[in-house]
């Protein structure tokens, strides 16, 4: 059979599957995708799509459902044992570490004597922004886009000032949600300027509706002149003098070129640009062949209303950026979106399930083994006249004639082997996702020779987690600014107009620390004067010992030493002889 084309994108690791490629329309399967036949769904999403559902049903332990939905009718066999989930959860959990913290650098030297400026600030807003993440439950919300991440390669995060609370609402999307507007000559690790949240809503008989799609639309195009009436939630309407201009508080005609100009709270010159926000929805059955997600036909739209009167059609957010974050699992390689943590090891989670069904089926024949006897009479049926089975029950006897004899299935030999197949597999598994036995908690702990061997064995972790960190790593601090300039573009209490502060979010560590020998080493480099005492208290903290902010540890130590109350500092070995410490 020869190879119908060759296919190398984001998602070819999953080639191997004939559900992701149908010789009729070169699309997935329609049990992976089945909103790509209307014709919104752009072409280039269908891949990403079906990949995101069949990572989602390893995760759930559905491959061998999907696989009979798609033809293979061997699937609904198969035995899934949560093995997907099982290195999900493990990378996430050492992605995440202990706790993940907001931090401003520079706040920590706030307390000090005479501090700077730009200390104090960057104090004040990393306690404003942890106030926040409290109010919004921040830790729940990275836990849940983070899985998502881990699992299918994306995340996204949703920003919007809420005027009720006063304050800043984060939600997480779906990434199948996400469809980017990319130009064809941009770099994909690009911000892009226009994109789209899109989903299909199936018809609902009930209620008498239509399947329908909706499309909320985030896009940066130039100010525009106001057209419509001052709403509950607008600031107002100047007219600029010249009559023929209906300008929006703020807002500046530019002269020359008949362009509005606008200075945002954050920035220090004037922008010509603002961000857009359309909602609305359409019936497939006014959709015509070919109108894709970003060509829908606005004059068969019908378009959302906001609480307070707003109609959603081109709404100036009054921002001079996209309120979207997309987190990708991986480092980006001339690719907008990420690569999931399975994708090494798909084929060997698909052997390892194969091994368990063979594993299963052996065991049954072991535990109930297939008995053959020759020489037995048995009980013939007088309605069909055939010998009835026999029933092998403990305590069962059966009375044998001359040269009768019993012979019995024996297969714990296969059972054995097959079960260090499923061992082998797994292990590799591990390799290739570059998880180590003792990340997942099968490693006998009393087997490790060596600290510093265990140390060795957790490189690959160690290289992977740097890895995910660094591709999320400005992903999370854009987002902090995002929230700081969404606080001041709602003019809340306390969060002033002025440049946004650079802040960062501080991940724990991911491997086990001995506290203890940290706690050693800094006790005597700040004995020694090699190290400051905010560091030696930031690396405590980074070591797990409950701290919750370095200024004010320190500011407790030193208001100890000024009392009098604090302990002398001792070597760590000051319960030894001289003799021994000599």
């Amino acid at each position: 059979m020869g190879l119908r084309e060759f296919v190398s994108d984001a998602w070819s690791w999953l080639n191997y599957k004939p559900m992701m490629t149908t010789a009729s329309t070169g699309l997935p399967h329609r049990a992976l995708a089945p909103a790509a036949r209307p014709g919104w769904l752009p072409p280039e999403a269908a891949r990403r799509l079906a990949a995101y559902k069949i990572l989602s049903a390893y995760d759930s332990n559905q491959a061998g459902e999907l696989a009979v939905l798609t033809g293979n009718e061997a699937g609904g066999e198969r035995r899934e044992f949560g093995d997907a989930a099982a290195f999900v959860n493990t990378t996430l959990a050492h992605l995440l570490g202990r706790s993940q913290q907001i931090v401003a650098p520079g706040a920590e030297h706030a307390g000090d004597e005479g501090p700077t400026p730009e200390a104090v600030a960057a104090a004040e807003v990393q306690q404003r922004l942890r106030e926040w993440a409290e109010k919004e439950l921040l830790p729940l919300r990275i836990q849940a886009a983070e899985r998502k991440a881990v699992l299918l390669g994306d995340a996204v995060y949703l920003l919007a000032w809420d005027p009720e609370k006063e304050r800043v609402r984060l939600r997480t999307l779906d990434p199948g949600f996400y469809f980017p507007v990319l130009a064809e000559d941009a770099d994909p690790g690009d911000y892009p300027s226009k994109v789209h949240l899109a989903w299909e809503i199936p018809e609902d008989p009930t209620r008498g509706t239509k399947a329908r799609v909706r499309r909320i639309t985030y896009e940066l195009g130039p100010i525009a002149a106001a057209t419509r009436s001052t709403g509950s939630g607008r600031r107002g309407l100047v007219a600029d003098g010249s009559g023929g201009w209906l300008l929006e508080q703020g807002d500046v005609l530019h002269p020359d070129a008949g362009r509005i100009e606008r200075t945002y709270p954050w920035a220090q010159r004037p922008s010509t640009i603002t961000c857009y926000l359309t909602d609305a929805e359409w019936e497939l059955d006014d959709l015509r062949l070919g109108q894709q997600l970003d060509d829908l036909p606005m004059e068969k739209a019908r378009v959302k209303t906001r609480a307070d009167g707003e109609v959603l059609d081109r709404l100036d957010l009054r921002i001079d950026f996209l309120p979207i974050v997309h987190v990708s699992n991986s480092v980006s390689d001339g690719e907008h979106f990420g690569q999931s943590a399975l994708a090494p090891v798909m084929q060997a989670l698909d052997e390892l399930a194969e091994s368990d069904t063979d594993s299963a089926r052996a065991s049954a024949t072991t535990g109930a083994p297939i008995i053959g006897l020759a020489g037995v009479r048995t009980e013939v049926d007088r309605v069909t006249g055939r010998p009835r089975p026999l029933a092998v029950e403990p305590g069962t006897v059966f009375q044998l004639g001359d040269g009768g004899r019993m012979d019995v299935l024996d297969t714990s030999a296969q059972l054995a082997e097959l079960r260090a197949r499923v061992e082998e597999v797994r292990e590799r598994a591990a390799v290739n996702a570059r998880l180590p036995a003792v990340s997942l908690g099968t490693a006998d702990p009393s087997r490790v020779p060596s600290g510093y061997a265990l140390q060795l064995s957790l490189g690959p972790l160690d290289s992977l987690i740097e890895s995910m960190r660094l591709a999320r790593a400005h992903k999370y601090a854009l987002l902090f600014r995002f929230v700081q300039r969404l606080h001041q573009a709602g003019q809340a209490e306390g969060w002033p107009a002025g440049p946004t502060t650079p802040v960062r979010l501080a991940f724990g560590p991911h491997t086990p620390t001995d506290r203890g020998a940290v706690l050693e080493e800094v006790v005597r480099a700040v004995g020694a004067g090699v190290l400051s005492l905010e560091t030696g208290v930031r690396m405590l903290q980074e070591a797990g010992y409950p701290i919750d902010d370095a200024r004010e540890e320190i500011e407790r130590i030193a208001a100890g030493k000024a009392s009098g109350t604090a302990p002398e500092p001792v070597s760590p070995r000051a319960g030894s002889s001289p003799a021994s410490t000599s």
